[in-house]
């Protein structure tokens, strides 16, 4: 569905105020982002992209498509929200890939950066599995995040308001929209 960034939509029972990043100005920055990683790492690097499930896969899947250097893939299920709309605060790891950290280049892609409670948590955890280098990459970060460690790459700013599409969820809703918007 493509809906003009000032057009309020209805959809399921839940009204989008607006649409905060359009799916073009999502492919676009994606596009960048893919260039920027294949500039900073080789195949020397022995790069591992590890994606925080579920909000990432969406994002991650784009971008991994657009990175020119070879890599591998796994995933993390960390949760600090719930069903809710507001973190709870305390972090609970879910998932935990299997794959070798040791002496790898891990970048690790998260949808958003709200509080920065999950980012602040998983840092450390991964630090102590001994990577070469361990950087960020997000595809939101909202202004209010304090954060330890700042995000290498980020895609977009994110205003204060509740997302939902391209892997951001309500409920475990709305991931599928291809387009960023506010609940």
């Amino acid at each position: 569905m493509k809906v003009a960034p000032e057009s309020a939509v209805q959809l399921g029972g839940r009204q989008l105020s607006r649409i905060i990043y359009t799916e073009e100005q999502i492919r676009e920055r994606v596009d960048v982002l893919g260039e920027e990683i294949s500039a900073a790492y080789s195949a020397e690097d022995d790069l591992l992209v590890l994606g925080l499930l579920k909000g990432s896969f969406v994002f991650l899947a784009d971008l991994v498509r657009r990175v020119c250097c070879p890599l591998q893939v796994d995933f993390l299920v960390a949760s600090s929200y719930g069903a809710g709309q507001v973190s709870s605060g305390r972090v609970r790891l879910l998932y935990d890939g299997e794959v070798r950290l040791t002496d790898r280049a891990v970048v690790v892609v998260e949808d958003i950066v709200d509080s920065g409670t999950t980012v602040n948590w998983l840092f450390p955890l991964l630090e102590q599995r001994g990577p070469k280098i361990l950087e960020l990459c997000a595809l939101l970060c909202k202004e209010r995040s304090v954060l330890d460690r700042q995000p290498r790459w980020v895609g977009f700013d994110a205003p204060g308001e509740f997302l939902v599409g391209y892997g951001l969820d309500s409920g475990e809703d709305l991931r599928h929209l291809p387009y960023i918007a506010s609940l």
